[in-house]
């Protein structure tokens, strides 16, 4: 199995240290970091994930926006996004589901089954 490289934006570096863990134990996982919205577009560019983990909630640039702006730019646009949130209402959910993405994983998730979560994912 080749190894897929996948980037996570997330403002809280518990989470971020975390997920990297649990994906580079449980899956054949490449994981590159990004601390904040403005960060995760610079790595996206740069390290053409296969497929990006966005925090919704994060302060300054939110994920919503972040979302926006890969989107906009060329060489971002292609690449899946999963979107990580703690919105738990199904009213929400649904209009997450709406947008151009790959999942919604809702926090808090089961560390052992993202890899899977993510696999699913990536492969509809």
């Amino acid at each position: 199995m080749t190894t897929k490289r996948i980037l996570i934006i997330d403002d809280e570096a518990d989470i971020r240290e975390a997920t990297q863990m649990c994906l580079e134990i449980t899956g054949e996982w490449e994981v590159v970091l990004a601390s904040s919205g403005p960060e995760g577009l610079l790595k996206a560019a740069k390290e053409k994930p296969d497929a990006i983990l966005l925090d919704i909630m994060m302060p300054g640039m939110d994920g919503l926006t972040t979302m926006q702006r890969l989107r906009e730019n060329s060489d971002t646009a292609a690449i899946p996004i999963i979107l990580l949130t703690a919105k738990a209402q199904s009213s929400e959910q649904r209009q997450l589901s709406q947008l151009d993405i790959a999942a919604i994983i809702t926090k808090p998730y089961d560390p052992y089954s993202l890899s899977d979560q993510l696999v699913q994912a990536l492969a509809k």
